[in-house]
């Protein structure tokens, strides 16, 4: 049965599901207020890795015993600013009890490895089908560390990576120097995710995805949901800012702004923005083989079309609180410490930063599956880190709930009510 679904929001999430619904053979209807793909977007700024390794959660064992660190140290890979505490410490406090435990990262790790197994080959399809293929580049993924001892320092992160089928290659010493020689003489131990991929313009990749959907047949509405027409449980209509958009089903995958949305529809969700930045360096000396971790700096160094890209850090801040462009630079001092060929001073014209929001749970989960107070009303949204790796294999996720198949995936760990 043909059904009118509206996508709320015009991110990776959003395209996908709307590619999904089309093939299924839906009517969908984008609403997005901004330019999809655009610098307002998560997407555009991330670190652009689509890792099946990505399936480490943020909080680990022992994490509460770093937390007064994070409040006095604003510059460190995870901060929290003073004045957003009170407001952020519900979502804090389960964010800690999410990886108090190895059996709880354990589980955390499985229900990522279910979205992100096979992201790689997810996005490869659905590039070639949008004409897009070129934006998507299978290298394998490098992470860098000083020596063997540093890497083995990691032992839980990389078993939880092998107990889901994750497989790598190491290169010590010489080989690591054959491999990347660009890296700094420092790094002296390195593991290859083969199976890794990345994406060498996000924006234009999400941008693309969303001019395919049209060219499939859905129509874009620009304007900002605002709610919901519902009567007894069922729905009838989106209401946004250029009026109602009568519609059978509706998925909120609108990123940080889905919260408000979810509780219209009967779900008080646990979400915070995890602010990150990056920094480019456009017509880089330097041009590294593959996307590279490094274990010091533990943010991504990515080739993109724009030039040597470093994404990463994570501020707790609230979503209106004013960047912290520090933060950004200090992204930049590890990317020049990382290749040596890189001059030490590099001219502003240059430079080009970022920050914007990732959409996190505190269990580092989405939410994906239909809203408590109205089962027409889908949740899509709430991917963290993984958000552009997991893009295409949520939208066929909820493709299949709005379709009435069964989901290929169990989606018990994403429930909307888990937060309850």
């Amino acid at each position: 049965m043909s059904l009118h679904v509206v996508v709320i929001g015009a991110g990776i999430v959003g395209a996908a599901t709307a590619i999904e619904l089309l093939r299924d053979g839906h009517r969908v209807t984008i609403l997005e207020p901004d330019a999809p793909g655009g610098p307002q977007a998560a997407s555009f700024g991330n670190g652009a890795w689509l890792s099946p390794a990505s399936v480490v959660p943020m909080s680990m064992p022992g994490l509460w015993k770093k937390v007064p660190g994070y409040l006095f140290d604003p510059l460190g890979p995870l901060t929290i600013r003073w004045s957003a505490l009170p407001r952020l410490a519900p979502w804090l406090l389960r964010f800690i009890a999410a990886g108090a435990t190895v059996p709880k990262v354990e589980a955390t790790a499985r229900a990522l490895a279910a979205l992100l197994g096979d992201a790689p080959a997810r996005h490869q399809a659905l590039a070639a089908e949008a004409g897009l293929s070129d934006l998507i580049e299978q290298r394998g993924l490098l992470y860098a560390y000083p020596d063997r001892a540093a890497f083995e320092a990691e032992a839980l992160a990389w078993r939880l990576r092998r107990d889901n089928g994750i497989g790598w290659r190491e290169l010590d010493g010489p080989a690591l120097r054959d491999f990347e020689p660009t890296l700094d003489p420092r790094y002296g131990f390195g593991v290859l995710v083969e199976a890794g991929a990345h994406c060498v313009d996000p924006g234009a990749y999400v941008a693309g995805l969303v001019r395919h959907a049209e060219r499939l047949g859905a129509v874009r509405v620009v304007a900002l949901a605002t709610g919901f027409d519902m009567s007894h449980g069922r729905l009838k209509a989106v209401r946004s800012g250029q009026g109602d958009i009568a519609c059978d089903r509706a998925v909120i995958a609108a990123g940080i702004h889905s919260k408000p949305l979810a509780a219209l529809a009967g779900d008080r969700v646990s979400l915070a923005s995890e602010r990150g930045y990056h920094v480019v360096v456009s017509d880089p000396e330097v041009s590294p083989r593959t996307p590279v971790m490094p274990s010091d700096g533990k943010m991504a160094n990515t080739p993109t079309i724009g030039g040597l890209r470093a994404s990463g850090q994570v501020e707790l801040a609230g979503i209106h609180a004013a960047p912290n462009w520090k933060r950004a630079d200090v992204l930049l001092k590890h990317l020049l410490t990382t290749y040596p060929a890189l001059p030490r001073v590099v001219p502003e014209a240059r430079l080009s930063r970022w920050m914007g929001h990732r959409p996190s749970t505190p269990d580092g989960l989405p939410v994906i599956g239909p809203a408590s107070g109205c089962t027409d009303v889908l949740h899509a949204f709430g991917h963290g880190h993984v958000g552009l790796a997991s893009g295409p294999i949520t939208g066929r996720l909820v493709a299949d709930l709005i379709g009435g198949a069964a989901p290929s995936r169990p989606l018990i760990p994403y429930r909307p009510d888990r937060f309850r």
